[in-house]
């Protein structure tokens, strides 16, 4: 007894190279669902989408028959969350965390975190896990997860704009730690300034949670940069406060 599987040219990178291919047949038993046999082929079922099983559209908790003909598509972009747009990372994707803070995004990230305690404050805070790791993904007490396309931060940003599409609120968030940040004056934060900086700087946000001073120096040209390729992404949904 087999089920075929026609899996979606987007799904087609979790499986193993020699079997990238769109047909698949998957032994059937009394107790497979169709989530388990998707899952037994290497795909996480955070990147599957609404299947159909003919003209029946059916939840990975579909029991399929001999015979049945499942198509597996990916994830519609870009994905309604239940919750607003809250990510937590793991500890492979710090740079991306900086550039999502940078754009206003609200990102948890530690770099010690294993990944019971990673699933736990996904949980607890609702938050989005974001990871390239397919075990992390097939792990049943998540609630929420997400792969991350790309080897550099500048593909993995690109990825996660298309799929999210989350507001952007840049120059708003700690980037250290994802605190709110709130303008200063420069009296307010002398003391803790380079003679240099504070020559040379006027205008200065501060973290509410760490208390780190943010100004327009040396980098800003670069940050700007990743900004403006942020806002020009087709699926950007853009508020105010830029």
């Amino acid at each position: 007894m087999v089920v075929r599987l026609r899996i979606a040219a987007e799904l087609r990178l979790f499986l193993p190279v020699a079997r990238r291919q769109e047909w698949h047949e998957v032994p059937l038993d009394a107790t497979a669902t169709v989530g388990h046999l998707v899952e037994s082929l290497g795909i996480p079922l955070t990147e599957v989408g609404p299947m159909r099983a003919g003209d029946l559209g059916v939840e990975p908790s579909y029991q399929p028959a001999e015979g049945d003909v499942v198509e597996v598509p990916p994830v519609p972009r870009p994905q309604r969350l239940p919750e607003g747009p809250r990510f937590l990372l793991d500890v492979h994707l710090g740079t991306l965390a900086r550039r999502l803070r940078l754009l206003g995004i609200d990102t948890a990230y530690h770099n010690d975190m294993d990944d019971p305690s990673l699933v736990a404050q996904a949980n607890e805070e609702r938050r989005v896990l974001l990871t390239q790791d397919r075990g992390l993904l097939r792990r049943r007490a998540l609630w929420l997860g997400a792969y991350v396309r790309g080897s550099r931060a500048e593909e993995q940003l690109n990825d996660l704009l298309g799929r999210f599409a989350p507001p952007l609120r840049p120059w708003t968030r700690c980037t250290a730690c994802n605190g709110e940040l709130v303008p200063v004056g420069k009296d307010e934060v002398a003391p803790l300034l380079e003679m240099g900086t504070r020559r040379n700087y006027d205008a200065y946000g501060q973290c509410t949670e760490c208390g780190q001073v943010y100004w327009h120096g040396a980098h800003s040209d670069h940050l700007e940069e990743i900004v403006r390729t942020a806002y020009a992404h087709p699926a950007t949904r853009t508020t105010s406060g830029r």
